[in-house]
């Protein structure tokens, strides 16, 4: 089912694209500025393992290091039928982890030192199948792609947006009809892309919950991150926040803030993977 919601998005994305390129610029363009777009982000899927453990200030570390955190990793790592990713400690206080790197082969989970004090082995046994579970999906692939595809549309609207101020209307259109496209396209684009995002975190948390053989420790774990994150702040780039297992920073209110979200509510999260647990019994 998440596979199936995170392939529509992606497919309302590339009509979006496809359709403000067509109207804006051709469909010519629309593929260069994709194109162009994909090249940008290639690089950051590329080293992401490296940039965005630079961004935690996080360290890798081996199993002489921390030989139960290690043990723990590795033993899911086989029951997702994955290779055992490289570990990563971030100097954090706020409880936290997340996953990274460009395939299972280069997968990276990192944790903060305050989730490691903070979380039970089961609660941290679920957190570790949630970021194992990114890695077998292939979560920053999709995601890069995702992203690739809204800057492409916000690449696309900035050029339409430089010609109807220097005068350029191509084929005459309404300026009024091209203005209202150039706004709204972007921000549409990023909706599609956040929406990607929170699909795949649905899809992380299920898939963890068959890792571990139920969804008590991820549960246990999403409540207890959710309450200490509001109290103890992260300090990161906000370009990395997107990949923590729950968002770092306080999330916005209202139907707006719910769409502009990188991660579902952490209470719809529960209810789905408690749902999980009622369908099994």
């Amino acid at each position: 089912m998440q596979i199936a919601k995170v392939a529509g998005l992606m497919m309302g994305l590339t009509i979006l694209l496809v359709a403000v390129g067509s109207w804006l610029g051709g469909s010519q363009g629309a593929i260069l500025m994709f194109v162009v777009s994909l090249a940008m982000n290639a690089g950051t899927y590329w080293f992401s393992d490296r940039m965005v453990l630079r961004m935690y200030k996080a360290r890798t570390i081996t199993p002489d290091d921390a030989p139960e955190l290690y043990g723990m990793v590795e033993r899911l790592a086989i029951r997702a039928g994955l290779p055992t990713p490289t570990i990563a400690i971030a100097p954090q206080a706020q409880p936290n982890a997340f996953a990274t790197g460009r395939d299972p082969e280069h997968g990276v989970v990192c944790f903060t030192e305050g989730i490691l004090q903070a979380l039970s082995l089961e609660e941290l046994e679920g957190v570790t199948a949630h970021e194992l579970a990114h890695i077998k999906h292939r979560h920053m692939l999709v995601g890069t792609v995702a992203a690739a595809m809204a800057g492409a549309v916000a690449m696309v609207a900035g050029i339409a947006r430089w010609g109807l101020i220097f005068g350029s209307n191509r084929d005459g259109q309404n300026p009024l009809a091209l203005l209202v496209g150039i706004i709204v396209a972007p921000i549409a684009a990023t909706i599609i892309r956040l929406a990607i995002s929170r699909q795949n975190e649905f899809q992380a948390d299920a898939t963890a919950a068959e890792i571990t053989g139920g969804p008590e420790g991820l549960v246990s774990a999403l409540g207890r991150l959710e309450s200490i994150g509001r109290r103890v702040p992260m300090k990161v780039n906000p370009a990395a926040a997107q990949l923590a297992i729950v968002n770092p920073f306080s999330g916005k209110a209202g139907v707006l803030g719910r769409l502009m979200r990188t991660h579902p509510p952490t209470e719809e999260r529960v209810a789905r993977l408690m749902a999980l647990e009622s369908d099994s019994l």
